[in-house]
């Protein structure tokens, strides 16, 4: 069975790896630290996002999905929407103009 890490743990190394892409990214909602569920919003600062949450695919693999995409004030009440299910969320708003988030990345699906 492979260790978990603790979800600031994993959230540290994607900002990590962000940076070193010299993309922006800033925590807008903290969640628990050793177990709180990340949403990824990715701004493409045109007014579109993007909201990405993990899941499971057909082979029990964690991967990526989106739960939101569209009108910027959309994703954001997807966002709110999850967040009064679950107190314990992060929310990492990811910002860049070509797309990029780094999520299909080896890792980062951890």
């Amino acid at each position: 069975m492979t260790p978990r890490v603790t979800t600031e743990f994993w959230i540290s190394a994607y900002r990590t790896r962000l940076q070193l892409a010299e993309i922006p990214a800033f925590i807008t909602s903290k969640g628990d630290a050793t177990a709180g569920a990340v949403l990824v919003k990715l701004n493409t600062l045109d007014g579109q996002a993007r909201v990405f949450h993990r899941s499971y695919d057909a082979d029990f693999n964690r991967v990526w999905v989106v739960l939101s995409e569209g009108d910027e004030r959309d994703v954001d009440q997807a966002i709110s929407n999850q967040r009064g299910f679950d107190p314990d969320l992060w929310v990492i708003e990811v910002e860049d103009r070509e797309g990029r988030h780094l999520l299909d990345e080896e890792g980062l699906s951890e």
